[in-house]
């Protein structure tokens, strides 16, 4: 180990900071945001340090470094860009004891800034030494992603009640017990989830047990999985994936999704497809009670955004009726993601003024949608689960007075390596699908929109790359 990680108290200590300039700036926002009385001392401040010295956060003194600037500090960055000062600065503060750094010379260093993860009053440093401090910044940006925003307000809770605890609980082998079981169940998802007084009556009621573990009621996440790409989850939805002890999956959700969850997870089917479904609404929602209260969390995975065609609303509906705890996580739903992979915009200040979602979906032969509504000027149509139902939509929207030349497209398994698009008129994009064997899942996007995305393009699958096809496939109405 070439250093000693270890974490100062600098609130209200004197810190020196010789140097003026943005880098400079940057240390010493890191200072004042750990309580130190921040002197700086440079020719002149660039307008960062400016700032801090106008808002009366800093002490200032306009000139090159004494060593009499050193007088009462109790640690001391050199942050010029002249080694020859800088080096004055590291001999200076060494000779005296004091720790020093010099940024980006661990050479003269006598400690190291590391990157940090900032969950106060739970904190991360990571360091490579000075060896690669990129290569540090992109660890804490994985642990950014791993370690939740709250996660600093469960530490604070587990502090308020230590002593209450241990009093209580007086084995320190049951006490570690207990406080596992709480910082890893119910009582962190409420701090999580922002339900902080909850939080306090879960962990309330826990001590009022005794500590003790008795049957617990488990609890459901139900997660938005997005429309394919796992790079799309939320950071809240990848930690619930990684807990669960069961994952109840739909057919839209994704394998690269999927491989995100826990592997040892129990994994049950739950997708429907047209005049094909694996269990009826009823049954999953009953499946997820049951689960629950066996102790278990849950996690209901739908493919998109859970309450956007997806049923979210009745299943939780259930879980609120039977008093079983959940939570929802919002996914990207595919309007919004297959519309972006596409390069079309839902809405634009010269093509479409709102934006409409509506679902395809066939009844007895037909699809029964408020025709008239739809077609309306500067206004964007997203329909789910259009596919069979395309000719019948395109025709309906034709007899309705929308113009057979409108611009239309068709997205198929979008945001993922499978995509493909399809763009056409109103009266030909039918047509067109009809002679390209596409397959679900789909998403149809009707306007002016459309027109932007032979100059809005940007994601070109792979399958589109290896088979050398023209990704707009663009089927003029002329033809």
């Amino acid at each position: 180990m070439d250093y000693l990680p270890i974490f100062l108290d600098l609130r209200a200590r004197r810190c020196l900071i010789v140097g003026g300039g943005e880098v400079a700036a940057r240390k010493t926002d890191l200072l004042l945001q750990a309580g130190a009385d921040v002197h700086a001392v440079a020719p002149r401040l660039a307008s960062a340090m400016q700032s801090l010295l106008d808002e009366g956060r800093i002490a200032y003194r306009e000139g090159v470094f004494r060593e009499s600037d050193l007088d009462g500090a109790q640690l001391v960055i050199a942050a010029t860009d002249d080694r020859d000062v800088n080096a004055r600065v590291a001999a200076l503060a060494d000779a005296r004891g004091l720790p020093v750094n010099v940024v980006d010379d661990p050479a003269l260093c006598r400690f190291i800034m590391p990157a940090i993860v900032d969950r106060s009053p739970v904190v991360a440093a990571i360091s490579t030494g000075g060896v690669s401090p990129v290569l540090a910044r992109l660890i804490r940006g994985r642990l950014e992603a791993l370690i939740p925003a709250a996660f600093g307000r469960l530490a604070a809770l587990a502090g308020e009640y230590r002593d209450r605890v241990k009093n209580r609980i007086v084995d320190a082998n049951e006490r570690r017990k207990f406080w596992e079981r709480v910082l890893t169940g119910p009582t962190a998802e409420l701090i999580y989830a922002g339900r902080d007084a909850d939080a306090r009556a879960s962990l309330d009621a826990a001590l009022d047990s005794g500590g003790k573990a008795g049957a617990q009621t488990g609890e459901v996440y139900l997660v938005g999985a997005g429309p394919g790409d796992p790079d799309m989850l939320t950071f809240r939805a990848l930690r619930l994936m990684q807990q669960a002890d069961v994952v109840v999956h739909d057919r839209l959700v994704s394998q690269r999704v999927l491989d995100l969850t826990r592997r040892d997870a129990e994994r049950i089917y739950a997708g429907k497809e047209r005049a094909s479904h694996t269990l009826s609404q009823e049954t999953i929602n009953a499946l997820l009670v049951r689960l629950a209260r066996e102790g278990k969390r849950v996690l209901r995975l739908k493919g998109g955004d859970p309450f956007i065609f997806g049923r979210g609303g009745e299943e939780i509906e259930t879980l609120a009726d039977e008093g079983i705890p959940f939570q929802v996580v919002p996914g990207i739903t595919a309007a919004s993601g297959c519309a972006a992979y596409a390069g079309i915009p839902l809405t634009h200040r010269d093509h479409a003024h709102s934006c409409v979602f509506v679902t395809g979906h066939l009844k007895d032969g037909t699809v029964t949608l408020d025709w008239q509504s739809l077609v309306q000027p500067y206004q964007t149509i997203v329909i789910y689960m259009g596919l069979i139902g395309l000719p019948i939509i395109c025709r309906e929207l034709i007899g309705h007075g929308m113009p057979p030349d409108t611009p239309a497209a068709l997205v198929e398994h979008g945001t993922t390596e499978k995509q493909r698009v399809f763009t056409a008129t109103l009266e030909k994009l039918s047509e067109t699908v009809a002679q390209a064997e596409v397959r679900a899942p789909t998403l149809i996007i009707i306007g002016g929109v459309v027109t932007l995305r032979d100059k809005l393009e940007w994601f070109e699958s792979a399958a589109e790359r290896a088979a050398g096809l023209d990704p707009h496939f663009l089927a003029d109405a002329s033809d």
